[in-house]
């Protein structure tokens, strides 16, 4: 298990490399699309697309172990709200990467009776949950972090003074609004790791939206997503320090 956990280690760099020329075509063959490029074009972008997405899928090949041994090392996590996001998460990467392996299958020929439709959609619905637990875990870390802000003498000292002032009910609310508003900048400001998990985070929450049909987009606008949260992945992968932990 930990030998191939090491090798599929290797390929991350590899796969998001993919994954980013991948979502370029999407938001180019949208562009040529719109700009009245040629047929022939728009199907030379798309089948490279679809051989990059294919690249990608062998890419995979063994992620659900890298996951399943993630979820095993997040159990041991001290807070309680870490430990369960952290886990869950894993565990839906898990069996979004083990769908993904059916699909491989299904679309090289190895096993052709798979049902495409069937398990992508399966496989965009465990994407989506364990994006929807990231960003849950994200504004939990930013929570913390906000309360141990404005827990510092200066944070209250600038929130009091500005409460005082405060003629009315709404205008206190405005000022709250405002102070916490201050605060969520500082704390992203000051956490870039943090800043970067929760745009990718928010990036790639469009693409199952969009494949599950509960938020239809457009595919240039799920190009850019993917292009921009692939950027961000492989930045952590060249910069340990931007990487979220644990």
């Amino acid at each position: 298990m930990e030998t191939w956990v090491r090798f599929s280690a290797q390929s991350q760099a590899k796969e998001r490399l993919f994954r980013a020329a991948q979502y370029a075509c999407a938001l180019a063959g949208d562009t040529l699309r719109r700009n009245g490029a040629s047929a022939g074009v728009l199907a030379s972008v798309r089948q490279l697309e679809a051989h990059l997405s294919l690249g990608r899928k062998l890419l995979r090949l063994g992620s659900s172990a890298e996951a399943l041994e993630a979820a095993k090392r997040a159990i041991h996590l001290s807070d309680m709200v870490l430990r369960f996001c952290v886990t869950l998460s894993h565990l839906n990467r898990a069996m979004y990467f083990a769908c993904d392996n059916v699909l491989w299958a299904g679309k090289t020929g190895l096993v052709p009776s798979v049902d495409q439709e069937k398990w992508s959609q399966r496989s965009f619905r465990y994407y989506l949950f364990a994006l929807v637990v990231n960003l849950s875990r994200d504004a939990y870390e930013i929570r913390i972090l906000m309360e141990r802000e404005a827990g510092g003498k200066r944070a209250k000292g600038n929130e009091n003074g500005r409460q005082l002032r405060a003629d009315n009910g709404l205008q206190q609310l405005g000022l709250r609004l405002q102070i916490q508003l201050r605060l969520l900048i500082r704390v992203l400001r000051n956490n870039p790791p943090l800043l970067l998990d929760v745009v990718k985070n928010a990036c790639d929450l469009f693409i199952p939206l969009d494949k599950l049909g509960l938020y239809k987009t457009n595919p240039g606008f799920v190009g850019l997503c993917g292009l921009t949260s692939s950027i961000l992945s492989i930045l952590t992968i060249l910069h340990p320090w931007l990487k979220l932990k644990p």
